[in-house]
């Protein structure tokens, strides 16, 4: 840091011994080589600049200001032509200008307006003659709105990206945030329904059918220790981005259910007293485990609100891989209600998943009786394999 600021002060002197070297040390050069000799030499204040703006403007405006005031050209050459190529240099002040706007507080760049408008204005009225004065005034005005103007909109570029990194961040903290919630909604809710009905069951029974009683505490053991692992698999993939993938290869974890699981759903959901049929149509096959997990997840879900809210013994969930989309249907006969989603977001959280695959979900009573809910996940087209041939 030390050796930095050493450098850019090494540059500021440097800028005004170059400055000092044009107004004294070439006395016969025109005024045009004077103002641009201090604009190149501005190229000095760089670090200055970037590092202490407020300082550089002072060192380009006392340099500037020096090269007009200071002797003008020996010679022939008239002392208006002079100093009218002298303002040039002023252009090196309005540069550090445009950067003091672009950057710094409001407060501070409005005071360096005021006091290079201030002191151009000043030297340009007492130096300039003739016609000569309005052009440069006017001149030098519209150059320092010009730089004012390009520090303005790349400060405003500059916040407005800044405000839509903020944005995007804010977004994937949100999404990632209802991305869990759905999660664990869709895992707890099933699990806890199951557990607290196969509860109720060993509690009424454990005097009169023992069997029974620990079938129930069996259900409630095997559905307890699936939700934890689900949970552990959840905690450990939000630490994921910290520990690295170390962990994870010491632990192993179960992989994420889908589809190949439904049976294994139904099994548990009869253990709670709604017996599922599963039917599968159309070529089955592997799809992209996005759409897996959430069909599995909108099935649970599906289930875990016939289960709690339907009142019936017996659902059907219809899966159908087609070649474009998968379908997936879950249909019981019960109350026909709207399943307890105008107080929960097992629903809503259904369609949040089918919404960010792209696809579309429908719940809601049957005219015939029972409720119906209904999804279709576009599938990507398969991937050619050319065929070699002989």
């Amino acid at each position: 840091m030390t050796r930095t600021k050493a450098v850019a002060w090494a540059g500021g002197v440097s800028y005004l011994l170059v400055v000092g070297l044009l107004v004294g040390g070439a006395p016969r050069a025109s005024g045009t080589v004077h103002g641009v000799g201090a604009l190149l030499a501005v190229s000095l204040l760089a670090d200055v600049v970037r590092r202490m703006p407020l300082p550089a403007l002072a060192m380009a405006l006392f340099g500037s200001t020096a090269v007009v005031v200071g002797p003008p050209s020996a010679g022939h050459e008239s002392r208006a032509a002079s100093y009218q190529g002298q303002f040039l240099s002023y252009l090196a002040v309005d540069l550090v200008l445009g950067f003091i706007v672009a950057t710094c507080v409001r407060r501070a760049s409005m005071v360096a307006v005021a006091v290079s408008f201030v002191v151009q204005v000043l030297v340009i009225g007492v130096f300039g003659h003739g016609d000569g004065l309005a052009v440069n005034e006017v001149i030098a005005l519209l150059a320092l709105a010009a730089s004012c103007m390009a520090g303005l909109l790349s400060r405003e570029r500059r916040e407005h990206a800044v405000a839509l990194r903020a944005q995007e961040v804010t977004e994937a903290v949100t999404a990632e945030r209802l991305r869990i919630a759905r999660e664990l909604h869709d895992m707890v809710a099933h699990s806890i329904g199951i557990i607290a009905i196969q509860a109720g069951v060993g509690g009424r029974v454990i005097q009169t059918q023992p069997a029974q009683a620990r079938e129930a505490l069996r259900a409630i053991e095997v559905t307890s220790r699936e939700t934890l692992s689900g949970l552990r698999r959840t905690l450990v993939s939000l630490r994921q981005a910290d520990r690295g993938d170390t962990a994870l290869e010491q632990s192993p974890l179960a992989p994420s259910p889908g589809l190949a699981d439904v049976e294994r759903l139904a099994a548990a959901t009869a253990g709670a007293g709604v017996r599922v049929d599963v039917r599968r149509s159309g070529k089955q096959r592997p799809v992209p485990a996005d759409i897996d997990l959430s069909a599995y997840r909108i099935v649970q879900e599906a289930l875990t609100n016939v289960v709690r809210h339907a009142g019936t013994g017996r659902c059907r969930v219809a899966i159908d891989y087609g070649e474009e989309e998968l379908s997936v249907e879950v249909v019981d006969d019960g109350r026909g209600a709207d399943n307890g989603s105008a107080h929960g977001f097992g629903i809503i959280g259904m369609r949040e998943r089918a919404g960010l695959l792209g696809g579309h979900l429908s719940a809601g009573p049957r005219p015939e009786g029972g409720f119906r809910v209904a999804t279709r996940l576009p599938l990507p087209a398969p991937i050619a394999v050319p065929v070699e041939t002989r």
